[in-house]
């Protein structure tokens, strides 16, 4: 068996490279398709933000429904968006911890969720499931001599108490996976900084602004490439790029989802790295 995997709206949408490779290197993995991501049959939006409320029940409703929808496929549902991740990961810590919430929405949806199925990050499996030695040993193309600049941002880590993913403050997870492809992990001041979020959509300039900072940070640092796991990182880091200065010289740093350098390492055609939907083209920072 697979892995019951909730892709989201993006993911379906302006991110479909970020699943098209997320699927392909699962597929890749091995274990008899115990990696595999398979899609829930049916599903909708989680919502795209965690109500913040102290009692916002309408709010919950659409994780709540994701969450009921996973547990008729099994005991965990897996995700590649961060977003979707820290919103269906923060609902089912609530849900477990207030059963009078979710006795609350069981009622009005009429459904019966348990309020115990486990949200995990595709990169969880690659850490706990298969360990970074494992993966090493999958590697067929090794990243060698190449600088990567881990971005984790804000949703990925934050809230500690409810995410617990890895340390907020110190987070090595993509560091790991880096190492595992034969690249070297660059550290930089910015690697868990904000990069504007959703204010691309309400206040591009402020957005712009945050992410030039981080682009700058890695750049100083001698990174080649940056890489995320959340769709919103990637445009807001990828797209200001086209018109910068560093852009204009040809000194752009390109923007990478893990599964994207993933694939490339795991040796998998060019049709499943989806680097064709990028702002700066990848292929010249991993010089393909």
């Amino acid at each position: 068996m697979g892995i019951p995997y909730y892709p989201g709206c993006t993911l379906s949408t302006k991110a479909k490279n970020y699943d098209r490779s997320g699927r392909a290197v699962a597929a890749a993995l091995g274990g008899d398709g115990r990696f595999e991501l398979e899609e829930l049959p049916e599903w909708q939006c989680c919502g795209a933000t965690f109500p913040l409320m102290v009692d916002d029940s309408m709010a919950l409703i659409a994780p709540t429904r994701v969450l009921y929808q996973a547990q008729q496929a099994g005991e965990r549902v897996a995700t590649l968006c961060a977003i979707c991740f820290n919103v269906l990961r923060r609902s089912q810590a609530l849900l477990e911890r207030d059963p009078e919430m979710l006795e609350r929405i069981n009622w009005f949806t009429e459904q019966e969720y348990r309020g115990d199925v486990r949200v995990v990050h595709f990169l969880e499996v690659l850490r706990d499931d298969l360990g970074w030695e494992a993966l090493a040993e999958r590697v067929v193309e090794p990243l060698t001599g190449l600088r990567v600049a881990p971005y984790y941002g804000c949703l990925l880590l934050r809230p500690y108490e409810e995410i617990g993913l890895d340390d907020p403050e110190s987070p090595v997870i993509l560091h790991d996976l880096v190492r595992a492809l034969g690249a070297e992990p660059v550290d930089f001041p910015y690697s868990i900084e904000c990069c504007g979020s959703y204010l691309t959509v309400k206040d591009p300039q402020v957005s712009e602004t945050l992410s030039k900072d981080v682009v700058a940070s890695a750049r100083e640092r001698g990174a080649q490439a940056i890489v995320t796991a959340c769709p919103l990182c990637q445009f807001n880091l990828d797209y200001p790029q086209r018109e910068t200065e560093a852009g204009r010289t040809g000194n752009e740093i390109p923007v990478l989802y893990f599964t994207q350098l993933m694939a490339v390492a795991l040796g998998l055609p060019e049709d499943t790295w989806g680097f064709e939907d990028h702002y700066v083209d990848p292929r010249r920072g991993l010089t393909l």
